[in-house]
Formats: C-alpha cells, structure tokens, sequence
C-alpha cells in the first residue's frame, strides 16, 4: 500500500508536443529565448491553439456572417455585372470540391468559409432578381393610379409613402418600376392598401451626397423602389380595402397607439414616445435628436435589443411570477418555459408594433434563440447565437449590412457578448440593498462603455458624432428607461382598449422629460471636446475585420485584433478634408480659399451644402464678388491652385490652358482634357458628386457613384 502512494505521488509530466490545447510553444525552448520572443512565441501558440480548438468544436459559425459580409463587398466592388452562368459554374466547383474534402480536418473548414464567402457574394444579385426594379432617369409627369403599399414616415406636415401598380390615366406609358417612394401633405395620407388616384413628378433616385456616403440609389433598388416623387395636386382614394390586408391593420393598430400617444404627451416628449412604443422617429425633435446623440443616448431612439430585452424580459418575469404563485400550476406545466413562450409572444408582438427595423429584428432573433435556448435547457447567451441572428438578417435583407443601423447593432451585441463571455461576479455570500445598486451602477457603466467603444468607429462614420461623455449619460438614462420609460409604456398600451392608459403614458412621459434634461447636460459640457475624425470606408473594413476577430477568439488573444486595428485606423481609414466639393444635380460649387470652403456656385442652403458642413464638419460660406468673373465664367485662386468655372464655350480655350481644373455643366472639347483636369456635364451625370483634394500637382479626385455599369444606377440614354 506505500509503494502504491507512493507511486501515486509521483508528477505526471506532460510532452508539450501533444499539449492539446495548442500552447507547445510555451515550454518550448524557456531557457533560451528571451522575454519578447517568449511572449511572440505564446502569442502566436495561442492564436494557433484557438483556431485548432474553434474547428474541433466547430465555431467556425461565428466567422460565417464575417465572410458573408466579404463575399457582400467583394460583390459591390465588381466593375460590371458578374455573369451568372460563371456564378452558377463556380458554385458547382465549390460544392463538389467540399463534397471531395469533406473529411479533411484542415481543407474542409477552409472551404466552409469559403462558402460562407460565396454565399454572400451571390446574395445580391439574387435579391436583385427577385426584389430589384429598373431605376428611372429622367422624370414622369402625369395623372396617374396607384396602390399604397407603405407609410414610410410622417411628421405631422409632410409624408412620404410606398406606391406600386403605376399606372397612367392619360394613355401614356407607364413607369418602368415596380414601386415609387413620393412625398404628400399630411392631411391627404391614404392608409395601406388603399388605391388612389393624382397628379405626380417622378424623378430619378438621387445618388449619395457625398462620396462614400449613403447610397439611396443602392438601397432603393433592391427595395424595388425605382423612383422617388411628388403628389403635384389632390390625392384621390378610388378604392379602400378595407379588410384582408395584415398591412393595413398593423398600420391601422400603430395609428392608433400614436393617436394615443399624441393625446396625452405634448412635443417634444411625444415623438420620443412614438419613437420607443411604434418605432416612428418622424417627430422627434431635431436638436432633442442632437443632443441625445452627443449625450450618447442615440441608441434610446432606435428600437433594438435594450428596449426588446426590457418588454420581453419582463413579460418573462411577471407570467412566471404569477405561474409560480399557483400552486396547481406550477405542478401541471413547467413555469420556466410557459414564461418563455410569452416572452417569445411579446417580443414578436412588440416587433410588429413597431415597424420592424433592422435593429429590432436582429434584437428579436436574439431573443427567440434565448428563449428557445431556455425551452431545450441549453445555454442561452453566446456568440453563435449572435452569428446565426446576424446570418438569418443578411440572408432576408443582405443590403442591411451597408445601413447603419445594422452596423451599430451588430457591433454593440458582438462586443457585448464577448465581453461578457465566462465573466462572473466578483460578490460572493448574501447582498445587501448597496452593494446591489453598486452593482447595477457598475454593471450599467460597463455596458454603456464596452458599447459605446464598439460603436464609436460606425457612428464616427456615418454621423460624424462622438459621445465622450456617454457613460455618464448611459448610468442615469438607462434606470430611467428601464424602471420607469418602458414598463410604463408596456402598461399603457395593454391599457388602450380600456381608455385608462393616460396615468402610465404621463408617468412614461415624466422619464423622457428627464432624460432629455440629462442630455441638455451633458451635450452642453462635452461640445467641442472631442471631434470626430474624418473616415474613408476603409475605416469600415477595417472596424469590421477586427470585430471579427474579437468574436472568433478568447480572452486575452481576442483584444490583440482590436488594437491592430486601432493602429491601423489613423494610416488607412482617415481622409483628409475636401478643398473642393461638386454637385451633381445642383449647381453647387465649393472651393477652399483662405483655408475655408466658399460657396462660388449654388445655395447655402440646398440639401448637398447642408450635408457637406455636416460631414466635413466645417462651415461652408458664401463667396463675396471679388473673385473674377463675368458672362462666360469665374476664375478662383485656391490653396496654390487655379480653378476656372466654365459657363459658356467661348470661355474654355483661354480657361482650360491657365487653370489647373475646369468645371463645367456643360460638355467640355477633347482638347481641353489633354491639358488639364477638367469635370463637366458628362462626369457630373454619369458619377454624381465630386470630391477633390490637391496633391500639390494635381488633383486627388473621389467621385460619389464609380459603378455605373450596375443594375442600382439608372440606364443613361445613348
């Protein structure tokens, strides 16, 4: 028997070179390397140890929206059209090779990437196919028929809602698109359905306003909207449908609520009331909007996973408090999951309710996969829950991943879940009511800022906003929000049809006075603190690759793919400012004189000079008469630089041999581009807005729309 302990007392000594877990390289050669090697060499067996381990437990789930959504890229750099006997060719190639490889433990999780990659890369041009319409050029003018399919938004003054079924009462042909997106006064609004009948311009889709910037073309396409309008003269209803149509009665039920809503809550509480119960921001305030986004609060207007997980969650709770109170009950069903179907059921109703952003159904997946995770008695919080939400949203609706409202959702859920993966508590043994509010305090501080550090680079792109102060903003809003705002507003809208709903809206009201109060605050003392950069959209790859890399690896290596590309966001994904900008469809002309942009053509305050301050974040000015000019153009003195502004043809022989640009709006001679750089009519038509910066020599041209050739732009007359 002491032999026997002995023995047993014995240390097993691992070979590192069968060291399962990928870390050989830690015991490997100690003694003669020094500490960085060391600490490369642990690094590196790390990654290696991670990636072994991701393919035996198959993790590679969660890389696959990541690849779907470089397939997706990949699919909108293309020059031309990608033709679809080689698309259907090379997906039979990457079929029969994974069939072919399908055992080998290296090859074929390569080639399940791979597909994810070409899946996404598809997507596109089948949405295209299926959902897709030719874009007009030109415009319509005519009295025409149509049907309303959607209310798109409406402010109380001006409305814009989705029409199909165009067609002309004149006996003129009609609009080659499948649907049109056209403003009216509010008062004419027709409801879902409904076929009306009225004066309307159709016109061509607009591009994006700045390059780089939304793509309301891109989008409108595969939305199957191939026009954009306007009701020229009274909107007639011909026809009401009145039953038979779930459109129509959704709309007909968030009508409703927001008629509530509009008769208890004065402005501006009432459009942020809106906003959080039927997801209609149409009303919210413009510098409410403003400061809640500098507080960092943006994220409260946008129906997503707090607001979802709030209403859900707390269904869950009260039915399986109430079940659990009976005691017949509790031992006829499982309380548990009875409590998660109605939290399913309440997530999906409160989806519907409100609009069904990208953001609300990439919330309500989650939640479905948590619920459903609790019904089987898995796990319900983890990574591949989020791929599979992010995965089903890219497969329904693959434009999404190029809106911003997926990006910043996707990102702030990512990072949330990883951050958050094998944490516990650091409290042990029974709580008091303190260190239960520190907690939560800390909890609710943590969120905001492992959120806002995730979203910064997308909101920093897309809004040219940063929230320096949104912790602090986050810790008294979000209490407010979830004791107050959300359960009053739950209650309330349970209580509608029993006309008793007007106590809890005005106690949802009290919270939202509060929180726009927080906002003021804390917007006024974070001004000017902190400005966002300008960025590229290799900002974005880059922001999206090292998410990527976050929710592929663990602790500690994951942090290692954030801090590459923070280090190689000021190198790649920066822009320096314009020192001209150019508009397509206005006459607007902005050049850097003095070290500020002056307006020398156009209006201060058009649409595209509005957007231009706003991105570049710098005022734009009129130009005062000293600048040279007369009947046949102006001449401008840049930053050591000469720009003519051509407006007849007499002008382009002395302009195009003195100035280092041309612009015209009209079509320049062939001999004018062989001496210097010219944008004109044919440019401005073909790819919209032009950036321009000066090199010193030349200039650094950007334009807005560089993919002609795709079925999202407009077909140009020969």
């Amino acid at each position: 028997m002491d032999q026997a302990k002995s023995k047993a007392r014995i240390p097993v000594v691992k070979n590192p070179a069968h060291d399962s877990s990928g870390r050989a390289g830690e015991l490997v050669g100690v003694a003669t390397k020094s500490p960085s090697q060391s600490k490369n060499i642990n690094l590196i067996s790390r990654v290696i140890g991670d990636i072994s381990q991701a393919v035996e437990n198959r993790r590679l789930l969660i890389l696959q929206p990541f690849m779907m959504i470089a397939g997706l890229l990949f699919y909108t750099a293309t020059v031309f059209e990608p033709s679809a006997v080689i698309l259907i060719f090379l997906t039979m190639v990457l079929l029969v090779s994974l069939f072919l490889w399908r055992q080998s433990p290296i090859v074929a999780p390569a080639l399940l990437l791979i597909c994810g990659m070409w899946v996404g890369f598809n997507l596109l041009p089948i949405h295209g196919k299926l959902f897709g319409t030719e874009m007009l050029y030109g415009s319509f003018y005519g009295q025409f028929s149509a049907r309303v399919d959607a209310i798109h938004s409406n402010d109380s003054e001006r409305a814009r809602i989705i029409i199909s079924q165009i067609t002309s009462l004149e006996g003129r042909s009609s609009p080659p698109v499948k649907r049109a997106r056209i403003l009216l006064p509010a008062e004419q609004v027709p409801q879902v359905g409904d076929t009306i009948e009225a004066p309307i311009r159709l016109y061509r889709v607009p591009g994006p306003v700045v390059p780089g910037g939304f793509d309301s073309q891109f989008h409108a396409f595969f939305d199957g909207i191939g026009a954009f309008g306007s009701a020229t003269g009274p909107v007639v209803i011909t026809q009401s449908q009145q039953t038979g149509n779930i459109f129509r009665s959704v709309q007909e039920l968030r009508d409703f609520i927001g008629d509530r809503i509009d008769a208890t809550l004065a402005a501006p509480v009432s459009g942020i009331a809106r906003a959080l119960i039927i997801g209609d921001q149409g009303q919210i305030d413009p510098e409410v909007r403003s400061d809640l986004a500098a507080a960092g609060l943006a994220h409260v207007l946008a129906i997503s996973g707090l607001h979802l997980s709030l209403v859900a969650g707390g269904v869950f709770a009260a039915v399986r408090m109430i079940l659990a109170s009976s005691y017949v009950l509790g031992q006829i069903i499982s309380v548990k999951k009875a409590a998660a179907l109605a939290g399913m059921a309440a997530a999906l109703t409160y989806l519907v309710i409100s609009g069904a952003s990208v953001s609300a159904i990439r919330a309500t997946l989650m939640l479905l996969l948590v619920f459903g995770a609790v019904l089987a008695g898995r796990k319900a919080l983890t990574m591949r829950n989020v791929a599979l939400a992010a995965i089903f949203v890219i497969l329904v609706d693959p434009a999404a991943i190029f809106r911003p409202s997926f990006q910043l959702s996707f990102a702030a859920v990512t990072a949330l879940v990883g951050a958050y993966e094998g944490y516990r508590t650091g409290f042990s043994g029974p709580k008091n009511w303190i260190i239960k509010t520190l907690g939560a305090l800390w909890a609710i501080a943590l969120t905001s800022m492992i959120a806002g550090a995730a979203t910064a680079l997308f909101a920093a792109y897309h809004f040219q906003q940063v929230a320096p102060f949104g912790m602090l903003g986050n810790m008294v809003a979000i209490p407010l929000v979830s004791l107050i705002v959300l359960p009053a507003a739950l209650i309330g809208v349970l209580l509608m049809p029993l006309g008793v709903e007007p106590v809890f809206l005005k106690t949802m009201g009290w919270g939202i006075e509060k929180i726009i109060f927080v906002a003021e605050q804390i917007s006024d003392f974070g001004h000017g603190v902190v400005s966002a950069p300008i960025l590229g959209p290799a900002a974005l790859i880059i922001g999206v690759a090292g998410l990527g890399w976050f929710a592929f690896f663990h602790q500690p290596v994951r942090f290692f793919g954030l801090g590459l590309a923070a280090l190689l966001l000021p190198v790649f994904g920066t822009l320096p400012a314009p020192d001209i900008m150019i508009a397509d469809t206005t006459k607007a002309v902005a050049v850097r004189v003095d070290n500020q942009l002056l307006l020398i053509s156009g209006r201060t305050n058009s649409f595209a000079v509005r957007a231009w301050s706003e991105t570049y974040m710098e005022e734009i000015t009129q130009a005062t008469g000293t600048q040279p000019c007369d009947a046949s153009g102006c001449f401008y003195l840049g930053e050591n630089y000469e720009v003519a502004l051509v407006k007849t043809r007499d002008a382009f022989d002395e302009d195009c041999r003195r100035a280092n640009l041309v612009i015209t709006r009209q079509k320049s001679p062939s001999s004018c581009r062989g001496i210097t750089q010219v944008i004109d009519s044919l440019d401005l038509q073909n790819n919209g807005v032009h950036w321009l910066k000066w090199t010193g020599e030349e200039f650094w041209i950007r334009q807005a729309i560089s993919d002609i050739h795709r079925p999202w732009r407009s077909q140009f007359p020969d």
